[in-house]
């Protein structure tokens, strides 16, 4: 079966997202380790990490995974924002350490209108300057998330995260978290098997399938190469039941973990979703029963 999780909140003590995840039955779950929508960040205590370390261990959970908070622009262009970016990301990656927690999530940012080539400069650079200061020891992975392609926004094709990861020094600590929702109204078609079976190839092509880690498993409330991100419940959007049939029995993707980051409303709650992918994952996928596969290309 398919390892599938939601967000789920630390409020109260970091440790009790172990507890809402296992409420909720996740096999994976992903937090904010800090508040996302401010810069000032609680310290995380010695307690913090030894209490979060054992719920997650005995709630046999795995894994754990941590995602930026919203304010950070790595690629932003005046030094105030860009400094303070790298700065938080540097301590996300120390948090993630000490609470033993394998993936850090991140957002690629916006060039603000400075270009391209200079928001894939500062993406590069805020990356390796974050990897200089923590720790040797630090085996925390960053992941880079694909964008939904809106205005200024980097990372949204294939192509520029291949040049960002050509620009990392520490090539074996970054990995790729691919957002089902931002991939498909940038263009990427995930409707049809055929349509599945292109933008992996793609995605190997330019990046590898080696270095996709982690599924942000979202329906779209907008259509194709629309570049708007709005994300929708499972199999109520534009990807919709079929489509998300496909990915689940895609052997390339079928035995990564999933989080669910779909919207808070009183159509279908958390639980609701995590019910209907299994449900998808269950059901015969009009493939042959076949997991098909490509060849992994060498990067």
């Amino acid at each position: 079966m398919v390892r599938v999780g939601v967000h789920v909140s630390i409020a109260g003590s970091i440790d009790r997202a172990v507890d809402r995840a296992q409420e909720k039955g996740c096999d994976t779950f992903q937090i904010f380790t800090r508040n996302p929508r401010g810069w000032k960040i609680k310290e995380l205590t010695e307690t913090d990490a030894i209490r979060f370390i054992a719920k997650v261990k005995h709630s046999g959970i795995f894994p754990s995974v941590d995602h930026m908070p919203y304010l950070p622009n790595l690629a932003a262009p005046t030094d105030e924002v860009y400094e303070k970016s790298v700065a938080a990301l540097t301590e996300e990656l120390k948090r993630c350490n000490a609470l033993q927690i394998p993936y850090l999530v991140t957002h690629l940012g916006s060039h603000r209108g400075s270009g391209k080539e200079a928001g894939l400069r500062r993406i590069g650079d805020a990356i390796n300057t974050a990897f200089s200061e923590v720790a040797t020891d630090n085996e925390v992975m960053l992941l880079l998330e694909n964008t939904a392609g809106t205005k200024n926004s980097m990372g949204g094709t294939f192509e520029d995260i291949r040049h960002i990861m050509d620009r990392i020094e520490h090539k074996e600590r970054i990995g790729i978290c691919f957002d089902t929702c931002h991939a498909f109204v940038a263009g990427y078609e995930l409707q049809t098997e055929k349509g599945l079976n292109a933008t992996m190839q793609h995605f190997d092509e330019f990046i590898g399938l080696e270095h996709l880690k982690l599924i942000h498993l979202n329906d779209a409330k907008a259509d194709l190469d629309s570049r708007l991100d709005r994300h929708e419940h499972i199999g109520l959007g534009h990807i919709g039941e079929a489509g998300f049939r496909v990915i689940l029995h895609d052997a390339r993707i079928r035995d990564l973990p999933m989080i669910l980051e779909t919207p808070v409303d009183d159509r279908r709650d958390d639980r609701g979703n995590l019910r209907k992918v299994r449900e998808l994952a269950a059901q015969h996928s009009g493939m042959s029963g076949k997991l098909r596969k490509v060849p992994r290309s060498i990067s």
